[in-house]
């Protein structure tokens, strides 16, 4: 299983590819499966801002386009002095993907906080909500 730096490091490098030519901030991203695997993704802006797309979230839909479907932690790693969380549209793909999984949230040089995502998104909208219907 990778270590929780190689992890970060993993999501340091990948940032350095994100495309934000609008606000300047780079964000990485690297999810891990339970088998240990790492998946990275940046953060991609659109001059539209509402079609830009965080890193979380490119990690987790490349993720799924390789076939993977359960993860276990990720880390976010952005140029900041405090912790930078994932957005709520993050939280929520994340939840719907990983459930409560452990947040890693460093700067270009340290860890700076830890969280299951629980702590995060405390009430979930998730597949419990939908009823009685049936799921494939």
């Amino acid at each position: 299983m990778p270590s929780i730096d190689q992890l970060v490091d993993a999501a340091r490098a990948v940032r350095l590819n994100a495309h934000a030519p609008y606000s300047g901030f780079l964000v990485g991203a690297a999810i891990e499966t339970p088998g240990g695997r790492i998946i990275t993704g940046c953060n991609v802006e659109n001059a539209t801002y509402g079609l830009t797309v965080c890193a979380e979230r490119v990690a987790i839909v490349k993720a799924i386009s390789e076939g993977e479907r359960e993860f276990v932690r990720i880390a976010i790693v952005a140029d900041t002095d405090a912790p930078t969380p994932p957005c709520g549209a993050c939280r929520q793909i994340l939840w719907e993907f990983g459930g409560d999984l452990e947040i890693v949230m460093a700067s270009l040089v340290e860890v700076k906080a830890m969280y299951r995502l629980a702590q995060l998104l405390p009430m979930p909208f998730d597949r419990r909500l939908l009823g009685s219907k049936q799921f494939v």
